[in-house]
């Protein structure tokens, strides 16, 4: 199947009970069993629920993975990625990522003895100075958060294969529509679904993906035993969604790259950072790996003023002023103060994150619209 049918059609089934075409949210707790131990597939509803087996084959499915898992946030996804690890191990991770995936690494997981180092992976090849006896893992983001850099996920899996490293994608920005880093050698793909996948903006959920069988089970494992999965009907929105994904991932990307133009010419504004640009670093790298650039766009106006990014935030309609990203209504916000307030400003502006710098979810509204929200905001 090509991509659009894969995501009407992959992994979900009629029901068998009555012919429903949709998936049922399957709203119950627990399942009779005919005699102990003799059920049909499903005891409890923390560990199996036959709505979220339906998502996790439909992801599974679109990541080119064998087995999906859905938590009930993409922390908690993060958080079982991590437990793989144990004290002493290392992680090296990409220096400009979501700031709660910073924190939990630092707040969190570092109290447990794991170290993270953070850094630049602009340079794919710069990863290998970091390596010790001790490394077990690297982290990835690409597109960046909120810097839209591009990470080679090829480049990086041969650097994990060659030091027998766990390569994880987290893929919230791309989705499967514009990259499938399993098929470029990553062994776990993430996503906090909440965002581009769901589409919507009224769930929140995030999903492993992968192609080992042993992984998997070690993740299923922790996913069952530590308890952090989603309800069923969080699972039947998140199916609704995928139903559209291509068709909104590509108006995405159209309106994104209108967008990322207009503000390029703007007068007022300093930088755009946009993957689509041929000036933007590594696109060469996003052109390979990607299908298109996406519709997450940040710049910086002229002056670096953290006070007129505030005014232009405050002004702006169609782009409304919230946390998250990738739902079908524009969104706008201010790294440094919400998303990423969580990640010292020493560290935030040590990796290009400066605090008057406003991120853009663009969304799929007539971008007509979306350019005059942008002008009589910028002014």
């Amino acid at each position: 199947m090509k991509f659009g049918t894969k995501t009407i059609h992959a992994g979900v089934e009629p029901d068998p009970t009555t012919g429903a075409i949709m998936t049922p949210i399957y709203q119950t707790s627990t399942y009779v069993q005919r005699s102990p131990g003799d059920h049909k597939g499903y005891e409890y509803s923390r560990t199996h629920n036959p709505t979220r087996t339906a998502l996790q084959y439909a992801l599974a499915a679109l990541e080119n993975g064998n087995h999906g898992l859905c938590f009930a946030s993409g922390m908690a996804a993060t958080d079982c990625i991590i437990k793989l690890l144990k004290p002493g191990d290392e992680v090296i991770s990409t220096n400009d990522l979501y700031g709660g995936t910073y924190r939990i690494f630092t707040k969190v997981y570092q109290t447990y003895g794991i170290k993270f180092t953070f850094v630049s992976m602009a340079d794919i090849n710069s990863i290998e100075q970091h390596i010790t006896e001790n490394t077990k893992m690297i982290w990835v983001e690409t597109p960046t958060n909120p810097l839209l850099n591009i990470i080679d996920i090829k480049g990086a899996a041969a650097i994990s294969k060659k030091h027998n490293l766990t390569l994880v994608v987290d893929n919230t920005f791309s989705t499967p529509y514009l990259q499938t880093p399993l098929d470029l050698g990553a062994d776990i793909v993430m996503h906090s679904l909440t965002k581009y996948m769901a589409g919507h903006s009224d769930v929140v959920m995030g999903a492993i993906v992968v192609k080992d069988d042993a992984l998997a089970e070690q993740l299923a494992f922790f996913q069952n035993a530590c308890g952090g999965t989603p309800g069923p009907q969080d699972c039947f929105l998140v199916l609704r969604g995928l139903k559209t994904l291509h068709i909104r991932m590509q108006r995405h990307c159209e309106n994104g790259k209108a967008v990322a133009e207009y503000l390029k010419q703007h007068p007022k504004v300093e930088k755009v950072f946009w993957p689509g640009f041929e000036s933007h670093p590594n696109h060469q790298i996003a052109r390979d790996q990607m299908r298109d650039f996406g519709g997450m766009i940040s710049f910086v106006l002229k002056g670096d003023k953290q006070e007129d990014a505030i005014q232009v935030l405050e002004k702006l309609k169609y782009f409304a002023l919230a946390e998250s990203l990738g739902g079908v209504e524009s969104l706008c916000g201010h790294p440094a103060t919400m998303t990423h307030a969580s990640i010292p400003q020493v560290e935030r502006l040590k990796g290009g994150l400066s605090d008057s710098l406003i991120r853009l979810s663009v969304g799929i509204e007539d971008v007509e619209d979306l350019i005059a929200d942008l002008e009589q905001a910028i002014g």
